[in-house]
C-alpha cells in the first residue's frame, strides 16, 4: 500500500466547529498521476483538507480520505467524481476489489458538530448533482438509502460494472435514484451515502491458495454467519504470492480490529495456514486499535502520528 502522508503541522490551528469526513474511493490504484490529479481536485476547494490519500495496486483502488466543512468537503467529492470521469476508463479497469464506478463508492460520516441526518442531506444533494451536471447514474446506500434492499454496499453493487451494465437498463429493481437508466459509457456508476466511522482492515495470509482464503472470509463474514457486523472477501496478491482477507469492519464497536484478526487466525490455524500480517487501510479512530497495536495485529506500515483519526484532526483542523 503507498500512501501519501502530509507532513504534521507545528502549531495546532484554530478549532473548526462543523466537520464532514469523506472517504470516497476510486477505481485506480496503479497510475499515480491519475490519484494524484483526483486528490488535488478536493485540495483545491477550501475549508477542506486531504489527510491521506492511499493506493493498491492488487485491488487497483484508492482511498481519499478528505475533512472540514460540510458544504466545501461536498463541493470537493463533486469535483473528484468529475476529475476521476475524465481520467478513469471502466471498460478497461481490471483489478481484484469489486466495482461499478470510477468514482465507486463516496461515503460522508459526521465527526463534529453535525449528525447522520446532515451527511444524509449531503449524500443526496452530492447524488443529484452528480447525475445532472455529469450524466452518471446514482445509488444511495447505508443511512441515505432510500430502499431497505440497497443499505448494504454488496447489494447495490452485485454484479459489477459488467453485470450492471446490462441490468440498469433492463431490470427495473436496479434502477438509479439519480441519473439516467443507463451507466455513463466509461464511469460507470456512483453509489453515495452516509455511514458512521468504518474500518478497512486486511489480513494476509502465508499461502497462495486462492480457495483457502475464499473459505476463510466466508467463515468469518456476517452474511454467512461470521462475525457481526463485517463483511469480508478473499483475494490474491499475484506480486507477492500470498493471498488476503479483505474486510471491512462496519461497526468496530460491535466487532474490532482484534477480534477480526483472531478469528481470520483461528480459522488460518485450523487449515494449516499462518498469519503473515495485516495492515489498516486508510485511518482508523483512535479506540479502535487494541494496546500495543503492531505487535498484537502483525501490523505492516502503521504509523499512529499519520493514520489515528484523531490525531489528524488536531493537526489539520483542530
Amino acid at each position: 500500500m503507498v500512501t501519501d502522508n502530509p507532513s504534521i503541522h507545528a502549531r495546532p490551528p484554530p478549532r473548526v466547529d462543523r466537520i464532514v469526513e469523506c472517504v470516497p474511493n476510486f477505481s485506480e490504484g496503479r497510475r499515480r498521476e491519475v490519484v494524484d490529479a483526483i486528490a488535488d481536485a478536493a485540495r483545491a476547494v477550501p475549508r477542506v483538507t486531504v489527510l491521506d490519500v492511499e493506493m493498491d495496486a492488487n485491488h487497483n483502488r484508492s482511498v481519499i480520505t478528505l475533512v472540514g466543512d460540510p458544504s466545501a468537503v461536498a463541493e470537493a467529492a463533486f469535483r473528484m467524481a468529475a476529475k476521476a470521469a475524465e481520467r478513469i476508463d471502466l471498460n478497461v479497469h481490471r483489478g481484484e476489489h469489486p466495482r461499478v464506478g470510477a468514482m465507486d463508492v463516496c461515503p460522508f460520516i459526521p465527526i463534529r458538530g453535525v449528525t447522520m441526518g446532515d451527511c444524509v442531506r449531503l449524500a443526496r444533494e452530492l447524488g443529484m448533482r452528480i447525475a445532472s451536471e455529469l450524466g452518471i447514474p446514482v445509488y444511495l446506500y447505508e443511512a441515505a438509502a432510500t430502499r431497505p434492499d440497497r443499505k448494504a454496499l454488496p447489494d447495490v453493487r452485485k454484479g459489477e460494472y459488467e453485470g450492471l451494465k446490462v441490468e440498469i437498463e433492463t431490470n427495473p429493481d436496479r434502477a438509479p435514484d439519480f441519473g439516467p437508466r443507463r451507466l455513463h459509457p466509461t464511469a460507470g456508476a456512483t453509489v453515495v451515502g452516509a455511514r458512521p466511522p468504518l474500518i478497512a482492515y486486511n489480513v494476509n495470509l502465508g499461502t497462495s491458495d486462492v480457495k483457502v482464503v475464499k473459505r476463510i472470509a466466508k467463515l468469518v463474514r456476517e452474511k454467512d454467519g461470521g462475525l457481526a457486523a463485517v463483511r469480508a472477501l478473499g483475494f490474491e496478491l499475484k506480486d507477492r504470492g500470498l493471498v488476503q482477507v479483505s474486510m471491512n469492519l462496519v461497526d468496530y464497536k460491535v466487532t474490532g480490529i482484534a477480534d477480526a484478526f483472531d478469528a481470520v487466525s483461528r480459522h488460518a490455524a485450523n487449515l494449516g495456514v499462518t498469519v503473515a500480517a495485516s495492515e489498516i487501510v486508510g485511518l482508523v479512530p483512535e479506540d479502535a486499535l487494541p494496546p500495543s497495536p503492531v505487535a498484537r495485529l502483525k501490523l505492516e506500515g502503521f504509523d499512529p502520528s499519520v493514520q489515528v483519526l484523531e490525531s489528524r484532526l488536531r493537526a489539520s483542523v483542530g
